[in-house]
């Protein structure tokens, strides 16, 4: 088989270049986008007098039904065709004869992969929004369960401060919150179309980008056809904000697998997304959330690979960019399946509240509710801070919480304590006194649950 670039070479490509050339193994998933664009720049061809009416409704008529072929199965594409707009081209000239040669003018394959390219990166950019708003309900439905839910808050994963549960997931809501305006902003920025660049120089023929670019619902053409066929800005960016959105999956992926331990137990995780062991009949694994975790690492090399095949190309394509699809078409799916499974994830699990509660007792998370106490009994902070860490050193000592102590035992280290202490450090008035906005007390947890 000729291949639509023969005309000027006298020997046939070798077998082995032929399949290290091919694309088709993998960017047969651009095949919807492909026909899309063909049909817009068919219809695109017959109103600048290229093609009759007649021409262009056969072309449309027949890509149309080759759309409907592929998505049953029907359609074999083949290596030997190179790409998935070869392949197109193919089957189209094979049903329709010398016409299906004539879709390709004003056209290359530069700005037809741009253009199937970017729209692949513009349709699932809405995709991954409508999942992350999911996301964000089901956060924030969780969080109105659990506002008096206590549990430890940690630095350095040592117990710091109380918190409720309500305030731990709506951390998480906001880190999905930022992920959804940076797609936002993503669509509105991309959002151009770089059909009609050609392969670098535009074309002497009368093209009507306008039109092409209206058809297909872009906001305008793109201004340079030069920087048309060689950006790729739109798939390092989508790579940038799915790695950072798979960070954020995977840090609450971490908290959850710790809260699960039996040395924590704080939460249980539903049979339906864990798994055993092969050997150990007791075990009960999270290998849903490691996995996220996991992956997360995969994606990171997608965006780290794209870059760095970008960073020393000149103007305008080269081969070199072929490499663009898999890593992003890898890093979209692993994405879409995070945040798929994530949601039931959640919505499934055991919150063991009294185990939580118990664990801020033991942990002394009211020790700086103890120090602020002295400080409005008018001691300096310095000092106060100092009187609290000896509290607990010698709660400690004697295997006791500070709500466990007695009031002589407090004043014996600050006689202006007095037995308005126990309310003062209860772990519910540590929770709830924290009433600065963005604080973990439930009039704020319920300001921010209302603004979601």
């Amino acid at each position: 088989m000729d291949k639509m670039w023969q005309g000027r070479f006298q020997k046939e490509i070798d077998t082995l270049m032929e399949d290290f050339n091919s694309s088709i193994g993998f960017d047969y998933k651009l095949y919807e986008y492909d026909i899309k664009g063909s049909i817009s720049h068919c219809k695109m061809l017959q109103k600048v007098g290229i093609l009759t009416k007649d021409e262009s409704d056969l072309i449309v008529e027949t890509l149309e039904k080759i759309l409907i072929d592929v998505k049953n199965g029907k359609i074999q594409f083949s290596v030997k065709n190179e790409d998935i707009h070869m392949n197109i081209e193919a089957i189209l000239t094979e049903r329709i004869g010398d016409l299906g040669k004539k879709l390709h003018t004003g056209r290359s394959r530069n700005d037809q992969v741009a253009l199937d390219f970017r729209l692949y990166a513009l349709d699932h950019s809405r995709i991954i929004s409508n999942l992350l708003l999911t996301w964000i309900e089901t956060l924030n439905n969780l969080a109105k369960e659990h506002k008096e839910t206590i549990l430890p808050g940690y630095t350095h994963l040592q117990r710091a401060q109380p918190i409720n549960f309500a305030h731990f997931l709506l951390a998480h809501s906001e880190m999905a919150k930022r992920d959804y305006l940076k797609l936002k902003n993503y669509y509105e920025l991309y959002n151009y179309c770089p059909l009609g660049a050609g392969a670098l120089a535009g074309s002497t023929l009368p093209l009507d980008r306008d039109f092409t670019s209206k058809d297909l619902d872009f906001i305008s053409p793109t201004n340079n056809s030069l920087d048309s066929v060689s950006d790729r800005d739109f798939a390092l960016e989508l790579l940038s904000i799915i790695s950072i959105g798979m960070m954020h999956l995977s840090r609450l992926c971490e908290e959850l697998i710790i809260y699960s331990s039996s040395e924590f137990g704080f939460i249980t995780l539903d049979d339906a997304f864990s798994t055993g062991s092969s050997m150990m009949p007791q075990k009960k694994n999270p290998d849903a959330l490691e996995l996220i975790r996991g992956k997360t690492g995969r994606c990171y090399g997608n965006l780290l690979s794209l870059l760095t095949t970008m960073k020393g190309l000149p103007l305008a394509y080269n081969k070199d960019m072929q490499e663009d699809k898999e890593g992003l078409f890898d890093s979209v799916e692993t994405y879409e399946k995070s945040l798929m499974i994530i949601v039931p994830i959640l919505k499934t699990l055991t919150v063991n509240k009294d185990k939580m509660r118990l664990a801020c007792n033991e942990g002394f998370t009211n020790a700086t509710d103890l120090a602020d106490y002295l400080v409005n009994k008018g001691v300096p902070f310095r000092d106060a801070h100092n009187i609290s860490g000896k509290l607990v050193y010698y709660a400690l000592n004697n295997s006791l919480s500070l709500l466990d102590l007695s009031l002589d035992e407090f004043r014996s280290f600050c006689p202006l304590i007095e037995d308005d202490i126990y309310k003062a450090i209860s772990i519910e008035t540590c929770v709830n006194n924290r009433n600065t906005l963005g604080g973990p007390s439930i009039m704020d947890v319920n300001r921010v649950i209302e603004l979601n």
